[in-house]
């Protein structure tokens, strides 16, 4: 079983998506349903569901728009995820 699908196969994908600098609390409604957390390292930390593929593409374009160096995006597998609870 693959790390993607240990909740179940229509279980969203859970991302943390690392930007350089930290984003302000203006944009929090624009990346609604992401956890924003600001490192201590002056880097933004985004956390979440991301339902598919066309969804993920879509954050980083905001982030693209927003002018903010991307750091890094990885998969953060179900089982130990502590930043949102799936059904």
């Amino acid at each position: 079983m693959t790390m993607d699908r240990l909740a179940g196969p229509d279980t969203p994908l859970v991302y943390q998506i690392r930007i350089r600098g930290h984003l302000a609390a203006a944009w929090a409604d624009w990346f609604a349903g992401l956890t924003i957390t600001l490192a201590e390292d002056g880097d933004t930390l985004l956390t979440g569901p991301v339902v598919d593929q066309a969804a993920l593409h879509g954050l980083l374009k905001k982030i693209r728009d927003l002018g903010m160096p991307l750091v890094s995006v990885n998969q953060i597998p179900h089982r130990i995820c502590r930043y949102h609870r799936l059904p």
